[in-house]
């Protein structure tokens, strides 16, 4: 049995959808417009017949063949990528190159600026000078 709805004016000046009797179905709507597209939408779904969900998976990008022959060209296809990724990687200029290390290996990127720089702090050579031996070895360098 098919529901019979109207959009009609409600006292406040908006726009409601409502059945024959003069019940509410859907509202109150600020447009005409947005009460019409409502009510569209409702005639849709209620004569859309009902459809049960699937379980399936859904499989984005290309499914692998079954076959030896499509475990070989997956295979194949996998080694030309990564071929083309250190390509791409090798064309990539210094600052980009240096900001990815330090990305994917954060020891390795604080143990070259360390060796780089030196230690410094209470463990460093520097703190420990005596300046009476520094004054000795300046003097019989012949420094002043």
């Amino acid at each position: 049995m098919t529901q019979i709805v109207n959009v009609t004016r409600n006292d406040e000046g908006q726009y409601e959808i409502t059945d024959h009797r003069g019940k509410l179905v859907e509202g109150p709507f600020e447009t005409n417009a947005a009460a019409w597209k409502a009510l569209d939408r409702l005639d849709n779904e209620a004569s859309r017949p009902s459809k049960p969900k699937s379980n399936k998976k859904v499989l984005w990008g290309k499914p692998e063949a079954p076959t030896k022959k499509g475990r070989r060209k997956a295979k194949r296809q996998k080694v030309q990528q990564d071929r083309q990724m250190m390509a791409n990687a090798s064309k990539a200029v210094g600052w980009v190159r240096s900001i990815a290390a330090a990305k994917f290996d954060p020891v390795g990127e604080r143990a070259y600026r360390d060796h780089k720089l030196g230690t410094f702090g209470a463990a460093s050579d520097v703190k420990r000078i005596d300046p009476a031996a520094y004054l000795a070895e300046k003097a019989a360098r012949g420094e002043r």
